[in-house]
């Protein structure tokens, strides 16, 4: 089913992100509504200052989180006004460091949620914590947009990063609205996904290939490099224009301390990454 309710994070950069853009896109070819967040994000003023801080220079702060998001809006309104698409738009204000209920609210009312990655040089406020929100909080899936992405978003080549796990499951099933006939579909297992014994992904093969796609399946074993770098060189050296993935396979605590290829591929993918949890 094509998704009809969009979300999508609006970055505070100037320029028309490539989330925008892709979010935008999709919306047009889904006859999609697209609801627009900003966020206006409050001064945090540190435990550890002593003198007091003025109320003057809180408020200006305040002014400008506020201004930033509007002008977000506000470029988010007139490209997609362009694209002509049914759209609302919202500011949501962060007070304290916190978490805004209403976009933990509107994930949970979404077909999709459409959120850029990090960029390091245009760095966006709480960026990490809104996609481990949306994929904790949230029911929707999770479409990641690299920074140096261009749309439209043509998922021809996917490549299906299989553990097995529930969370890649979901994954799979919400990758199949944007996967048509024409769609060639490559179920990539790694390390220990990749070792089990007879014929890894070959369910999971079959189940795409009752909905009419195209798939063939790929093992590699555990390497030197991460599971993370494995799956985006394969993806990279094949041309690949999606990567479907679970999310936090492991608890969110272990991926916290000791890391994990949910954070390493939010670091350094090159391809819209579609994730659940």
């Amino acid at each position: 089913m094509k998704s009809k309710d969009i979300l999508l994070l609006i970055d505070l950069a100037h320029q028309p992100s490539p989330a925008l853009q892709v979010a935008v896109d999709l919306a047009r070819q889904c006859n999609a509504h697209l609801t627009g967040l900003a966020l206006a994000v409050d001064p945090i003023v540190p435990g550890f200052v002593i003198a007091p801080i003025p109320v003057e220079m809180i408020e200006a702060a305040r002014d400008e989180a506020m201004k930033s998001a509007e002008e977000a809006i506000a470029r988010f309104e007139e490209y997609a006004r362009r694209a002509d698409i049914s759209r609302e738009s919202r500011v949501a204000e962060v007070l304290l460091g916190g978490i805004p209920q209403s976009f933990v609210a509107a994930s949970r009312l979404s077909d999709l949620v459409v959120i850029g990655q990090d960029d390091p040089d245009n760095p966006e406020p709480l960026r990490d914590v809104l996609v481990e929100t949306a994929l904790f909080d949230g029911v929707a899936p999770l479409l990641i947009v690299p920074y140096i992405c261009k749309a439209p978003l043509k998922p021809d080549r996917v490549l299906i990063a299989w553990d097995g796990s529930r969370p890649a499951a979901r994954a799979v099933r919400a990758a199949l609205q944007f996967l048509s006939p024409s769609s060639q579909v490559t179920v990539l297992m790694v390390g220990a996904a990749g070792d089990q014994p007879g014929e890894p992904g070959a369910d999971l093969a079959t189940w795409l290939a009752r909905h009419g796609l195209d798939v063939s399946v790929k093992s590699l074993p555990a390497g030197t490099i991460s599971v993370a770098d494995t799956i985006l060189n394969y993806a990279a050296d094949n041309g690949f224009d999606l990567v479907v993935m679970g999310g936090y396979g492991h608890s969110w605590m272990r991926e916290a301390l000791i890391g994990g290829a949910t954070r390493d591929i939010l670091r350094t993918m090159t391809v819209p990454v579609l994730m659940a949890h």
